[in-house]
């Protein structure tokens, strides 16, 4: 990397490098909530568990992949000069959190429709 264009004021490496540590953040959060759904959720229909605790776990990896990409991507655009790239990624991750959450207040509501 250091090979790459001229090295950069070092406020823009730093600040790609707090972005990159906030997804980290996200990604492990994802994975966490992944790991609480399936072992502490027992009451939860079995597919509905697991199928939220894995597209949570997925959520987290992917996002963790990602942001490792974005950020090398980052530094060689600040090193080189360029534009930063441009990523629809994050309005994906939105998406599927935002589908997370409807799928568990659907459950939610019908817990408490049958007096749980």
């Amino acid at each position: 990397m250091r090979d790459e264009g001229r090295t950069p004021d070092y406020r823009f490496s730093l600040a790609n490098e707090r972005t990159f540590l906030a997804w980290m953040r996200t990604a492990l959060a994802l994975v966490v909530g992944g790991f609480a759904v399936g072992l502490f959720l027992t009451d939860l229909w079995g597919p509905v568990r697991i199928g939220t605790a894995l597209t949570l776990l997925v959520a987290g990896a992917l996002v963790a992949l990602w942001a490792t990409h974005h950020w090398l991507r980052c530094e060689q655009a600040v090193r080189r000069g360029e534009e930063l790239p441009v990523s629809r990624f994050p309005v994906l991750l939105c998406l599927v959190v935002g589908m997370l959450v409807l799928v568990m207040l659907a459950v939610v509501l019908s817990g408490l429709s049958e007096g749980r």
